[in-house]
């Protein structure tokens, strides 16, 4: 009854040890540099040519973040940043921030891409309480216990989005936004001037 009992308990170490020995360990995971995983490839993700100007092209992409609530920190000089931030549980706030940066292609830079870039911070809450003891002599030993409670939201991740149709909808918005912009002008300029 004894060896009955002692195999699935030996059993049970095994596996356990099994588990253990095929959960990455955290310096082998130290040792692959980040870099290492930087192909360098040809392919637009981050980036996509527009038929417009880099002012236009700027306008769309600021025009684009602004549609999905976006704040909007820096706009000019062929540079939009915004963020815009999420609570997806009680104690976990995550921001999103985009920067877009304009450059004019061709000749007489008619065209130009956009070079996009966004990045996910996570922040956690941390809760730190602080105690103190008040003694009052002229009485006797009597304390009051005094406390705070600081509550204060820490950075815990932060990684740039590398999702290929993440990308992909937000140039669709832009080049929504760009079209909507050149029809405007271009029924401005059919109006002529205002007599």
């Amino acid at each position: 009854m004894h060896r009955a009992f002692l195999i699935p308990l030996v059993a049970l170490a095994g596996a356990l040890l099994a588990g253990c020995a095929m959960t990455p360990n955290s310096k082998d995971v130290a040792k692959k540099s980040v870099y290492q995983g930087e192909s360098f490839s040809a392919d637009e993700t981050f980036s996509r040519l527009f038929d417009a100007s880099v002012d236009n092209t700027c306008e769309a992409a600021r025009r684009a973040l602004l549609s999905q609530g976006y704040v909007i920190s820096k706009s000019g000089g062929g540079v939009v940043q915004g963020t815009k931030s999420f609570q997806p549980a009680g104690d976990l706030h995550v921001e999103l921030g985009f920067h877009v940066v304009c450059v004019g292609d061709g000749p007489d830079q008619q065209v130009a891409t956009a070079y996009v870039s966004a990045q996910q911070d996570k922040y956690a809450l941390k809760k730190s309480s602080t105690a103190a003891s008040l003694g009052v002599s002229a009485i006797g030993s009597i304390s009051v216990p005094l406390s705070s409670t600081d509550d204060s939201l820490v950075k815990v991740a932060s990684e740039t989005i590398t999702a290929h149709t993440f990308y992909d909808r937000f140039f669709v918005l832009m080049q929504r936004m760009l079209r909507d912009t050149n029809s405007s002008a271009a029924a401005t300029a059919a109006s002529g001037p205002e007599n």
